[in-house]
């Protein structure tokens, strides 16, 4: 069994309109079909969460990349943000450890590595984890996902 135990996709309460893959989309059409507001600050991070391809990206990350484009916003609006791209289906949310999160533009189901010397996380190749059993959910609760995080550092000696 790989990443969704049930055998169901990721429940999206907003699915987004498909697009083909390779075609590029404008930034505002990206935002409206996501039933988000194009601000100022949504099309900017946007077009720099984007324009990069798949990537996962933190917070404050983000927020040195605004700066160096020359945006002035603060480091919560970016915050702010990542979470309503996230809650809008655009980003997947990745909690890591404590308040480390990453956002990943690429919001399909799929487990990831951490690079724990570097702080670096990137996929693991799609059906290389599997399961062959899981607990069963607490009374009144169902299973809807099952992310991996493979914490890995450079060998030593």
């Amino acid at each position: 069994m790989t990443h969704q135990p049930t055998g169901r996709s990721f429940d999206h309460s907003r699915r987004l309109r498909e697009q083909p893959a390779g075609v590029p989309v404008d930034p505002k059409t990206r935002l409206r079909n996501a039933g988000l507001r194009p601000t100022v600050q949504r099309l900017a991070l946007s077009k720099l969460l984007f324009g990069k391809g798949d990537r996962h990206v933190s917070a404050e990350a983000l927020h040195a990349e605004a700066r160096e484009a020359g945006l002035t916003m603060s480091l919560s609006t970016v915050y702010n943000t990542l979470n309503q791209f996230a809650e809008a289906g655009l980003l997947r949310e990745i909690a890591v450890q404590g308040p480390r999160t990453y956002f990943h533009t690429r919001t399909s189901p799929h487990h990831h590595f951490m690079d724990e010397a570097t702080g670096r996380m990137f996929d693991a190749a799609d059906g290389s984890v599997e399961f062959t059993r899981l607990p069963a959910p607490p009374e009144g609760m169902e299973i809807v996902g099952c992310d991996v995080i493979i914490r890995i550092r450079p060998k030593k000696g």
